[in-house]
């Protein structure tokens, strides 16, 4: 087995994925840029290659489980494992964040085949991809997934009719999907904590991104340093955890 440092990040041919897939590769980790768009996932890693980083591009659409076992393969026969798995590809409904995009989640009018397409990626797709790379962790001396989430997740915040988020409108897809990755995140990582595969989930923040039409007011780059930090916590760090950048976030 390859003593090289391996990571996958789904999602990573733009945004977050991207930026975290470009720190992940500074320190010499060899980064797989999963990506449903064969090109776009080449275009970007050409892109991190062509600053110095071990970069590849992997086709991964995580809502079709023969292309996450199609990778698990190609990661098998080039490294013979897998060091860090960073799920990051999400969806927030309708495509990118607009006023009429929030009216389409209200619980009492959404409609539920939109419900399903955002857990489809958000849920179950973290569950597929996880499953078909747990062997390749399996045989990592330090294992860590990381699933990226949303402040949105917490429901101590967000049923909280004075809090940051008040003046949000109700969702039935997006807010609920990013709650129930914190429920699977804590079940990961009850049932892999005996096998040392630190699993946590991270709220990146309010970041300038296709998916809120570039109104976040965070970098990728700023938003991806947490992600990383998780990604590479040492024999100590925590497991099961729901974190920002300023630490700790309620569930």
């Amino acid at each position: 087995m390859s003593e090289q440092k391996v990571a996958l990040v789904t999602g990573a041919n733009k945004g977050i994925g991207r930026a975290v897939a470009g720190q992940l590769a500074e320190p010499g980790t060899t980064v797989l840029i999963g990506a449903r768009d064969p090109r776009r996932g080449e275009e970007a890693a050409a892109a991190l290659r062509a600053a110095g980083g071990d970069v590849h591009a992997v086709t991964l659409d995580v809502t079709d489980r023969s292309t996450a076992r199609a990778a698990a393969r190609q990661v098998e026969e080039r490294f013979g494992h897998l060091d860090v798995l960073i799920n990051n590809a999400g969806i927030t409904g309708s495509g990118q964040v607009s006023p009429q995009d929030a009216y389409d989640q209200i619980p009492s009018s959404v409609d539920l085949d939109m419900v399903r397409r955002v857990f489809e990626t958000n849920v179950f797709g973290v569950i597929a991809v996880t499953n078909a790379m747990l062997p390749l962790l399996r045989r990592s001396p330090a294992p860590r997934i990381v699933n990226v989430s949303s402040h949105a997740a917490s429901l101590t915040l967000t049923s909280d009719p004075d809090g940051p988020f008040a003046s949000l409108l109700p969702s039935a897809a997006y807010t609920p999907s990013k709650s129930a990755l914190s429920a699977l995140t804590v079940q990961y990582a009850n049932e892999l904590r005996k096998d040392g595969i630190l699993v946590n989930a991270v709220a990146p923040g309010y970041v300038d991104t296709d998916s809120n039409n570039h109104t976040g007011h965070l970098t990728p780059a700023q938003a991806a340093a947490v992600v990383v930090r998780l990604a590479t916590l040492g024999a100590d760090g925590p497991t099961g955890g729901f974190f920002s950048e300023d630490g700790p976030l309620p569930w």
